[in-house]
């Protein structure tokens, strides 16, 4: 539905694409896997969907929040949700240093609190001036002035607020905190798991360039584990190749795109359709490998080349022995 309305919503990725995605991933049940994507939430759904419930999904995300519009449209159960944890961008950095606390997202509750309880105000104003214009616009109708002096010195009185009207308010107040405290102890739950640095993937596909995101989130993905990075274009995931093949950490990189052909099936009228995808974006996946191993194998590979050299060298001429004369 996304790839025919609205592609640029999913960074125009295609269907095949993301059941390549799925499966390069390594997607299964049981899996710990980090997502970072900015496609309404369609490839998380995919993910959610294929490990069924059993597992631990960590998503990260810009800006304020997830945004799981594709999603809420896969119509999961709440069991399904368990597993599901958000944690957002521009706290990984920290985390990957260890500077990351508990009181660096404590902030974050308040002043949202306040601002939403701030927006609540300006709602009432915002009825109470609509119901003082609604009251106006019915006084001339009514023939009785005693009643009409009434209802504008009620309508005009700033204080007068019906005990319903603020026991919603509180109700509301308390409600967003509760949300929001829950959001946290999410937060923190989610930064657990991704100290622990043994996620069995990583599925990237956003609308930022993948090689700065990539070469961060390497780091909590467990060796011999799988990564799948989509991008719309080839040239930032070039880069990306290039990056990784210098810093090493990774085995059989491969930059792939997927051609798809649709084709009409009819008694003695099949062939290919006239109206096809020009191209449903490229993937780059891999495998990382221990950083220790690599240093150890070309510490390996130095001394093995110079106990070559040592062989290829020729050996100094020997002195000949004369043989004794027989006197």
């Amino acid at each position: 539905m996304y790839y025919a309305r609205e592609p640029g919503k999913i960074n125009h990725m295609r269907y095949d694409t993301l059941a390549q995605m799925l499966t390069l991933g390594n997607i299964r049940a049981g899996n710990k896997m980090i997502v970072m994507e900015t496609c309404a939430g369609l490839v998380l759904g995919a993910v959610m969907e294929r490990m069924g419930g059993f597992g631990s999904i960590i998503q990260l995300y810009p800006g304020g929040g997830p945004v799981r519009a594709a999603t809420a449209c896969f119509g999961f159960p709440k069991s399904f949700l368990s597993g599901l944890y958000e944690f957002p961008l521009n706290k990984v950095d920290s985390l990957l240093h260890g500077t990351f606390s508990a009181e660096m997202l404590s902030s974050e509750p308040k002043d949202s609190a306040l601002v939403e309880e701030s927006n609540g105000t300006l709602e009432e104003k915002q009825a109470s001036e609509q119901e003082n214009e609604d009251s106006m616009a019915e006084a001339p109708e009514s023939n009785h002035p005693e009643d009409q002096e009434t209802m504008e010195t009620i309508s005009q009185d700033p204080e007068h607020k019906g005990p319903k009207e603020r026991g919603s308010k509180k109700d509301y107040i308390q409600e967003k905190q509760r949300r929001q405290e829950e959001q946290r102890k999410r937060h923190l739950e989610a930064a657990a798991l991704l100290s622990e640095r043994n996620a069995d993937g990583l599925i990237v596909a956003s609308r930022f360039h993948p090689t700065p995101l990539l070469l961060s989130l390497l780091d909590f993905v467990a060796p011999s584990r799988p990564f799948v990075v989509y991008c719309q274009y080839k040239e930032p995931l070039l880069e990306c190749y290039t990056k990784l093949r210098e810093r090493g950490g990774v085995i059989n990189l491969r930059l792939s795109e997927t051609w798809l052909r649709n084709y009409q099936v009819l008694p003695d009228r099949s062939h290919p359709k006239l109206l096809m995808s020009g191209g449903g974006g490229y993937l780059l996946s891999g495998f990382t490998v221990a950083m220790d191993n690599l240093k150890a194998d070309t510490s390996l590979k130095s001394n093995a080349s110079t106990l070559e050299s040592h062989e290829t060298e020729e050996p100094a001429a020997k002195k000949r022995k004369c043989p004794e004369s027989d006197s």
